[in-house]
C-alpha cells in the first residue's frame, strides 16, 4: 500500500511530498497534465517562505535563480518605506513560478517522490485503513492517506462532498509574456499615468526582451479556463491605455479572476486539502503560493507521524485548526485591498486614510506582517509570548538555528544545559547551545519551526512533548 497518494503536482503537492519524504514516507504525486505549466501566475517568494526554504536547506538554489527586492510597506498598492521585520530573510525573492516549480519538483524527485503525470483522479472512497483512489485511465490505487492539492476547481474536494463557500468572480485580469517594440521609457510614462486609476494594469520587463503584461479584462469569460487570444490582450490594452505598445510573440496567455473561497473543512477521514484546493483569492500582494506551500509545511510532519504511528491523538486535527483561520485571514485582507483599489469614492476615500496610518510604522509593519506571513501565532493556548510563532533564524555559538532544521525533526534548543528530552530522541532534536538573540532559557520548536513550549521547567517540556511528540520511548 502507497502511505500517501497527493493528487496535483503544483507547489504545494512537491513541497508536501518532500516533507513526507524526510522521514521515509512512501509518496505517489498524481498529475494529470503531462508537463509542467508554462504559466507564470506568481512572482515572488515572501519571508516567511524564504524561511521555510531556507529551515530545509533549498533556500541557496532559489537564490540563484531570484532576485532580492526590499519587501517594502505595501498594501493595495499603497507604498511606504518598508517597515523592521523579525526575520533574517526581510526581503521578497523575485523568481518566477515556473522557476520555483522546477526546483520544487527537481527536490521532490531528489528526495524519492514518485512523479506520475497524465494521471488524473476520477473517483474515490474510504474506510478506516486507508482510501481507494480510481484514475482516469480505470487504474486503482490504494493508500493511507490522500491529499488533494489540486487547484482551486479540485476535483477531491468535489469528491469529498466539501462546500466551498465565498464569491464568485466580479472581474477578471488578462495575463501574458510577450516582446513589444515601444522603448521602454515611453511605456514607463504611460503606465505611470494609468496606474494613477487602474492598478490591475502594469508591464514589467523579466529578460531577455520579453515583458510581462497585466490588462483588465473587458468582463467576465463563459469559461474562465479557456485563455484570452492575443488579439483581447492587444484590443484592451488599447482600450485602457491608449496603445497596444506594439505587443508580439506571445510566450503564453492566461487570465485569473477575483473569486474568493474557503473550504468549509480541510479533512474528511483520511483525506485532506491543500493550497489551491482549500482556499482561492484574488492575487493582490503575491500570497496564493507561499499560502499553499506553507499548508504544506504544516501538515507533512503531522502525516508523517500519523504513518509512522506516533502521532498524539489530535494532531491531525490541528492542521485544519491552525491553518483555516491562516486562510481566512488571507482572504479578507485580499478583500480589503480590492476594495482599496476601486474607483469609486468612498473606497478611494478609505485608501487616503490608509495611506496616512501607514505613516505610523507600527500600522505598516503589521500589514507586511499579514503579506510575508510573519505574524502567523497558532492558538497553543496560555503560555510564554512566543508560544505559537515561528522562531526566526537564531544566532547560535555553533552556528545558525535554521542549519539544525534540516531533517524535518523537533528541536530542543536548551541554553541552560539542564533540560532532557529522553525517550523522544528518535523524532526531537536536543541542542544545547546559547543565542544572544533568545531571551528565554529553552525552547521546544516543531518540525515547521513554531515554538511548542519556552521556559525553564522540566515537567512542562515533558508535557508539551508528548503533546505535540506523543508519548516518549521507555528507556
Amino acid at each position: 500500500m502507497i502511505d500517501v497518494i497527493i493528487a496535483g503536482g503544483g507547489p504545494t503537492g512537491m513541497m508536501l511530498g518532500a516533507e513526507l519524504r524526510l522521514h521515509g514516507i512512501r509518496v505517489v504525486v498524481l498529475e494529470k497534465d503531462l508537463e509542467q505549466s508554462k504559466v507564470v501566475r506568481s512572482m515572488g517568494l515572501h519571508a516567511r517562505s524564504i524561511e521555510v526554504m531556507d529551515q530545509r536547506g533549498l533556500l541557496e538554489r532559489f537564490l540563484e535563480h531570484g532576485t532580492k527586492y526590499p519587501v517594502g510597506g505595501s498594501f493595495a498598492g499603497i507604498i511606504k518605506p518598508p517597515p523592521s521585520l523579525d526575520s533574517a530573510h526581510a526581503y521578497i525573492l523575485g523568481i518566477p513560478q515556473t522557476v520555483t516549480d522546477r526546483l520544487l519538483i527537481e527536490h521532490a524527485a531528489e528526495v524519492g517522490v514518485e512523479i506520475r503525470r497524465g494521471r488524473e483522479v476520477t473517483g474515490l472512497s474510504q474506510d478506516d485503513d486507508g482510501v481507494d483512489v480510481e484514475l482516469a485511465d480505470g487504474t486503482k490505487l490504494r493508500s493511507r492517506y490522500l491529499i488533494g492539492c489540486d487547484g482551486g476547481r479540485s476535483t477531491v474536494r468535489k469528491l469529498l462532498g466539501i462546500g466551498f463557500p465565498g464569491e464568485p468572480a466580479t472581474a477578471e485580469t488578462l495575463l501574458g509574456e510577450m516582446e513589444l517594440t515601444e522603448d521602454w521609457e515611453t511605456v514607463l510614462a504611460v503606465m505611470t499615468e494609468v496606474r494613477k486609476t487602474q492598478l490591475r494594469f502594469g508591464l514589467s520587463p523579466i529578460g531577455d526582451g520579453v515583458y510581462r503584461v497585466g490588462v483588465p479584462a473587458e468582463g467576465l469569460a463563459e469559461d474562465p479556463r479557456v485563455p484570452p487570444t492575443f488579439e483581447e490582450i492587444k484590443r484592451q490594452l488599447k482600450a485602457v491605455a491608449g496603445s497596444d505598445f506594439g505587443v508580439h510573440s506571445p510566450r503564453w496567455l492566461s487570465r485569473f479572476g477575483d473569486a474568493t473561497r474557503l473550504a468549509e473543512r480541510y479533512r474528511v477521514g483520511r483525506a485532506f486539502l491543500a493550497g489551491d484546493a482549500a482556499h482561492i483569492h484574488p492575487p493582490v500582494g503575491g500570497q496564493g503560493l507561499n499560502l499553499g506551500v506553507q499548508d504544506a509545511f504544516n501538515l507533512g510532519w503531522k502525516l508523517a507521524a500519523a504513518v509512522t504511528g506516533w502521532a498524539p491523538p489530535d494532531l491531525l486535527d490541528t492542521y485544519q485548526t491552525e491553518r483555516h483561520p491562516v486562510a481566512a485571514a488571507v482572504l479578507d485582507n485580499t478583500r480589503a485591498q480590492m476594495q482599496l483599489m476601486s474607483l469609486d469614492p468612498g473606497s478611494q476615500a478609505v485608501r487616503r486614510l490608509l495611506a496616512e496610518l501607514m505613516e505610523f510604522e507600527e500600522v505598516s509593519r503589521y500589514l507586511t506582517e499579514k503579506i510575508t506571513a510573519t505574524g502567523i501565532r497558532y492558538d497553543f493556548g496560555d503560555g510564554h509570548e512566543l508560544l505559537g510563532r515561528r522562531m526566526r533564524d537564531l544566532e547560535l555559538k555553533q552556528g545558525h538555528l535554521y542549519g539544525l532544521t534540516r531533517g524535518g525533526r523537533g528541536l530542543l534548543l536548551d541554553q541552560t544545559g539542564g533540560l532532557s528530552a529522553r525517550g523522544w530522541t528518535d523524532r526531537v532534536d536536543h541542542i544545547v547551545d546559547v543565542s544572544e538573540e533568545l531571551d528565554v532559557p529553552a525552547v521546544l520548536l516543531r518540525p515547521d519551526g513554531h515554538v511548542a513550549w519556552a521556559g525553564e521547567d522540566q515537567e512542562q517540556l515533558s508535557a508539551a512533548l508528548r503533546r505535540w511528540f506523543g508519548e516518549g520511548q521507555v528507556l
